[in-house]
C-alpha cells in the first residue's frame, strides 16, 4: 500500500512536471516568436532611420547650398543697392545739378521757388504711387510730408526709413534662418523621440509578459510544494498507521510461540514422565507374581504428531515475524526516501520560487522606470509639440510671405532713394533721354 501511494504520489508529480514543461514550452514558444517579431521590427526601425539619416542629410545640403545662395543674394543686392546709393548721392549733389543744368538745357533754369514746388510734386507722386501698390501707410505719409516740410527735413526722414526698413529686412532674414532651424532641429527631436517611446512601449510589453510567466510559475511551485506537503503528511500519516499494524503483528506473533512453546513444553514433560514410569514397571518384583491389574500404560499414538504440529505453528509464527520485520523495514526505508526526495525536491522549488521572486522584482523595479521614462518622452513630446504649435504662429507667415515681404521693402527702399534724387534735383534722366 505505502508503494502504491508512493507511486501515486510520483506520478503526480511526473505529471505537474510535464504539465510545467509543456506550460514553459508555449511561454518559451511565444517569448521566441515575439523575440523574432522584434528583431524584424528593429531591422524595419534600423532600415527607416537609415532612410531619413539619408533624407536628412540631403535635405541639409540642400538647405546649405539654398543658404549659401541667399546669402550670396543678399550680399549682391546689399552691394548693388550701395553702389546705386552711391552713384545717386554722386549725381544728386549740388554741383552735379548745376553742371547737367548748364550742359543739356541752360533755357530751362527757372526761379528756386518754382523748381523746388516741382521737385516737391514729383516726389510726392513718386512716393503715393509706391504706397498705392504696397498699401504702405508709412510712405504715404511722408508723401504727403514732402509736400510740407522743408527738404532738409524730408530728407532726413527719407533716410531714416530707409535705414529703418533696412533694419527691418535683416532682422527678417535673421528670423527666417531662426525659423528653418528651429524646425528642421524640432523635427529631428520629435522623430528621436518618437523611436524612443516605441522602443519603451516595447520594453514595458516585455517585462509585463516576463512578470506574467514568473508569476505563473512561482504560483505553480508554490502548488506543487503544497501538494508535495500534503503527500508528505499522509505518507506520514500511513507510515504510523502500518508502524502500528507492525508492532501488533510481532506482539502477536511473539505471544502464540510464548504459548505454543508452553504448551509443548508441557507436552513434552508430561510424556517425558510417562516413559520412565512405564521402564519402572517393567522390572518384576523378587516373590509371587502381583495380582493382576491394568494394562501398562502407553501415550497416545497421535502425541508426536501434535508435538510437531506445534513445534510448525512455532516455526510459521517465526517467519511470519520475520517477514513482517523485514517489511517494516522495507516500509520505512522507502519512507524515508521518500521523505528526503521530497524535502529535496521542495528545497529546489523554494530555491527556485526565492530567485523567480528575485528577478520578478527587479523586473518590476524595472517596469516601473521604464513606465517613467516612458512619461518623460511623453512630456517631451508634448513639449515638442508646443514648441512646434508655437513656431508655426511665429513663422508660418513669415516663411510664407518671405520673398514677397522682401520684395515689397526692396521696392519702398527704391522709391524712398528716389524721392530723395527727385529733392535733390536729379532731373537729369529726363534730360539725357531726350538727348
Amino acid at each position: 500500500k505505502a508503494y502504491e501511494d508512493l507511486k501515486a504520489a510520483k506520478e503526480e508529480e511526473i505529471a505537474a512536471g510535464q504539465a510545467q514543461i509543456q506550460t514553459k514550452t508555449g511561454e518559451l514558444a511565444d517569448t521566441d516568436e515575439n523575440n523574432a517579431q522584434s528583431k524584424v521590427d528593429r531591422e524595419d526601425t534600423k532600415a527607416s532611420l537609415s532612410a531619413d539619416e539619408q533624407f536628412l542629410m540631403m535635405l541639409k545640403e540642400k538647405c546649405q547650398m539654398t543658404d549659401k545662395e541667399w546669402e550670396e543674394r543678399q550680399k549682391t543686392r546689399q552691394l548693388e543697392m550701395e553702389a546705386v546709393s552711391k552713384a545717386l548721392a554722386v549725381l544728386s549733389g549740388d554741383d552735379a545739378h548745376d553742371l547737367f543744368t548748364r550742359t543739356f538745357n541752360p533755357a530751362l533754369l527757372q526761379s528756386g521757388s518754382t523748381e523746388h514746388s516741382e521737385r516737391r510734386e514729383a516726389a510726392s507722386r513718386v512716393l503715393s504711387q509706391v504706397a498705392k501698390k504696397l498699401h504702405s501707410p508709412r510712405l504715404s505719409a511722408l508723401a504727403y510730408q514732402v509736400k510740407l516740410d522743408a527738404f532738409t527735413r524730408v530728407k532726413k526722414a527719407i533716410d531714416d526709413m530707409i535705414a529703418q526698413l533696412l533694419k527691418e529686412k535683416a532682422d527678417e532674414i535673421k528670423h527666417k534662418d531662426f525659423c528653418v532651424d528651429e524646425f528642421n532641429t524640432n523635427q529631428l527631436q520629435t522623430e528621436k523621440k518618437e523611436r524612443e517611446k516605441q522602443d519603451l512601449i516595447a520594453k514595458i510589453e516585455d517585462l509585463e509578459m516576463t512578470i506574467k510567466a514568473l508569476t505563473e510559475a512561482i504560483d505553480t511551485l508554490k502548488a506543487e510544494i503544497a501538494e508535495m506537503q500534503v503527500q508528505l503528511k499522509r505518507a506520514g500519516e500511513d507510515r504510523e498507521k502500518e508502524n502500528k499494524e507492525f508492532q501488533t503483528t510481532v506482539a502477536d506473533q511473539r505471544e502464540t510461540q510464548k504459548l505454543l512453546k508452553a504448551a509443548l513444553s508441557v507436552l513434552a514433560d508430561f510424556y517425558k514422565k510417562s516413559e520412565a514410569a512405564s521402564l519402572v514397571q517393567k522390572q518384576e518384583p523378587v516373590g509371587p507374581p502381583p495380582p493382576a491389574g491394568f494394562e501398562t500404560y502407553n501415550k497416545n499414538a497421535a502425541s508426536g504428531g501434535v508435538m510437531s504440529m506445534i513445534e510448525q505453528i512455532i516455526s510459521d509464527a517465526k517467519a511470519m515475524e520475520a517477514e513482517a520485520i523485514r517489511s517494516e523495514e522495507d516500509a520505512q526505508k522507502a519512507y524515508e526516501d521518500f521523505v528526503k526526495e521530497t524535502n529535496a525536491s521542495i528545497e529546489a522549488k523554494s530555491k527556485d520560487i526565492v530567485e523567480k521572486s528575485e528577478q520578478r522584482a527587479k523586473a518590476e523595479e524595472e517596469l516601473v522606470e521604464t513606465k517613467e521614462s516612458k512619461e518623460a518622452v511623453m512630456l517631451e513630446l508634448e513639449q515638442l509639440s508646443n514648441y512646434n504649435a508655437q513656431l508655426h504662429q511665429s513663422c508660418d507667415f513669415v516663411l510664407k510671405n518671405f520673398d514677397l515681404r522682401q520684395t515689397a521693402r526692396d521696392e519702398e527702399v527704391e522709391a524712398l532713394k528716389q524721392a530723395k534724387a527727385i529733392l535733390s534735383g536729379a532731373k537729369f534722366e529726363e534730360f539725357l533721354q531726350s538727348a
